[in-house]
């Protein structure tokens, strides 16, 4: 048992564990924030546009409520909305990947500082030459 634990442990601390569990929690996040301004900014402004609809209140009612069953329906106000917020997120993150890794590929396309050549035989005697004139002076 000790020894499943420590594999465990192992595992949990690895770094794209932790990595992704962050992602998963900020996601989830994110995920909120879009659900926010797709519900309140953009479907009342679609909605407004195509002439006051409600998305949410959109469905195909199978039987009317009776004073003993509820109403059957289906809701597909509800699921166009989830398109759109699905349609959101997609975008934002394919937007977000792109910008990331256009910033990765010009790190990569810089190139390294080339060291200084090394002087040539020629260059090194007319260094020693120089410095002989400038002593005798």
């Amino acid at each position: 048992m000790c020894k499943f634990l420590e594999e465990f442990k192992a595992f949990a601390m690895k770094g794209n564990v932790i990595d992704m569990a962050v992602g998963v929690i900020i996601g989830g996040a994110f995920g909120k924030i879009v659900s926010s301004l797709v519900d309140n900014v953009i479907m009342p402004l679609i909605g407004w546009l195509i002439g006051g609809i409600n998305f949410e209140e959109l469905k195909y009612v199978i039987t009317e409520a009776t004073e003993t069953e509820p109403e059957a329906a289906i809701g597909y106000g509800m699921f166009i909305q989830n398109c759109v917020d699905f349609l959101i997120i997609a975008f934002s993150i394919f937007v977000a990947i792109k910008a990331i890794s256009k910033l990765s590929k010009k790190k990569e396309e810089e190139p390294a500082p080339a060291p200084d050549p090394e002087p040539t035989a020629e260059e090194k005697l007319l260094s020693e030459i120089r410095d002989l004139l400038k002593e005798k002076k």
